[in-house]
């Protein structure tokens, strides 16, 4: 499974997730500790926002793993940015290494991650993808199951009536992840999902934990302060837990210190437009079905 990283918050610096940190996501694309192959170099990908230039995500990708490409160096050193996402890639089995199959992936003002695999997606990729609108169906690029899921997320987001944008991404999430549930479920799948989502319009973020029942999601962290700092190779969040407007979630913490906590299995972390972060259990309402162990 793949690694990632996300940050809201006041403006950083790109390495401040890349490469930097004493774990950061570069480390883990060659040494990732909480899965079983510590190995993640089937591409990688960066986003990031200038809201002074426009709402729309800037994106640097490539299929090279991150530890072998000097621009990804050179780019995180001078791009800063409110809203970062970082994220290195193992393929799926049968899945190709290109540039359209790395994360993140956009549109408009969206900005996505995945970390896992809808089970069963060969046998429902064309249900999944046939209730789709033209619209949504238009965003994919690649061949992933991943794509697929955003733009099943942007579907529901152009449905789902909410006066607060967080709420909306919320639900139009958690709808998302209803619909491969009930589809896989329908067409009598049996291997669990394992759907640790990651989206966000640059200025509100929602990260899902989930797996199908009775599975365990990847692993999932989280840490929010006052502001991320670096000093030489040595980052963290300034005083964490506090009242503040950082937030960090990622597969694996970035640092050594005390400061990160474990993200529950079917929750989510929802941080809002005002820097807000919250812990909430994800809305099952029939999420779920049943899956042979």
């Amino acid at each position: 499974m793949c690694r990632f990283a996300l940050y809201v918050g006041p403006a950083i610096t790109v390495d401040s997730l890349t490469t930097r940190p004493e774990h950061s996501i570069l480390k883990q694309s060659r040494d990732a500790e909480e899965r079983e192959d510590p190995t993640n170099g089937d591409g990688f990908g960066i986003g990031w926002y200038v809201p002074e230039i426009g709402p729309e995500p800037a994106l640097y990708r490539s299929p090279a793993p991150a530890w072998n490409d000097p621009n990804l160096l050179h780019i995180s050193r001078v791009a800063k940015s409110p809203c970062i996402l970082a994220h290195v890639r193992a393929a799926s089995p049968g899945t190709a290494v290109s540039i359209a199959n790395c994360h993140p992936f956009a549109s408009g003002p969206f900005a996505f991650m995945h970390n896992g695999g809808i089970g069963g997606f060969p046998r429902i990729r064309r249900r999944l993808e046939a209730g789709l609108s033209e619209e949504a169906f238009a965003t994919i690029r690649g061949t992933t199951d991943s794509e697929v899921a955003f733009a099943l997320f942007l579907d529901a987001y152009a449905r789902v009536k909410a006066d607060d944008a967080s709420e909306r991404m919320v639900g139009a999430l958690t709808e998302a992840v209803a619909k491969i549930e009930w589809t896989a479920d329908d067409a009598g799948v049996t291997e669990p999902s394992y759907l640790n989502f990651a989206v966000t319009d640059g200025r509100r973020a929602v990260v899902m934990r989930y797996a199908t029942p009775p599975k365990m999601p990847a692993s999932l962290w989280g840490c929010h302060g006052r502001s991320f700092v670096c000093e030489g190779d040595t980052c963290r969040m300034r005083d964490p837990g506090k009242e503040g407007a950082a937030t960090i979630v990622c597969s694996e913490p970035l640092s050594r210190d005390g400061d990160w906590q474990k993200v529950p299995a079917q929750n989510m972390v929802v941080v809002r437009g005002g820097g807000d972060a919250e812990l909430l259990p994800i809305p099952f309402n029939d999420l779920t079905r049943s899956v042979v162990a």
